[in-house]
């Protein structure tokens, strides 16, 4: 797939990714009128989890996904560091009764 980028191919810096990705979140949440959207990310693997905030660290093709960790989840790990060609899907969502008052924590400065 020659569309497909993985880690140690050129393609855009992590940093950029990052930065645009955050600059949707908060775009999605101005959309709807909520200070902080609910992020979920699915990977490749079909692992699904729910991100507090993303980072461009290490870098070398891989990111940083601060998990957050449900009251009923067995098994959650604080971080994921995982090659950003690993990143299946990004949802953007409401906050629910499920979820609480939880929110995406987007970096300090970014706005739509």
């Amino acid at each position: 797939m020659p569309e497909l980028w993985v880690p140690g191919a050129e393609g855009p810096s992590l940093e950029d990714f990052v930065a645009r990705l955050n600059k949707a979140v908060a775009a999605f949440a101005e959309r709807h009128g909520i200070a902080e959207a609910v992020v979920d990310v699915e990977l490749l693997d079909g692992a699904r989890y729910t991100v507090e905030a993303i980072r461009p660290e290490p870098g070398y093709g891989f990111v940083t996904l601060s998990i957050h960790c449900g009251e009923h989840e067995n098994h959650c790990p604080s971080e994921l560091i995982v090659p950003v060609g690993s990143l299946k899907r990004i949802e953007l969502d409401l906050a629910d009764d499920r979820r609480g008052r939880f929110g995406f924590s987007l970096p300090d400065g970014v706005s739509p």
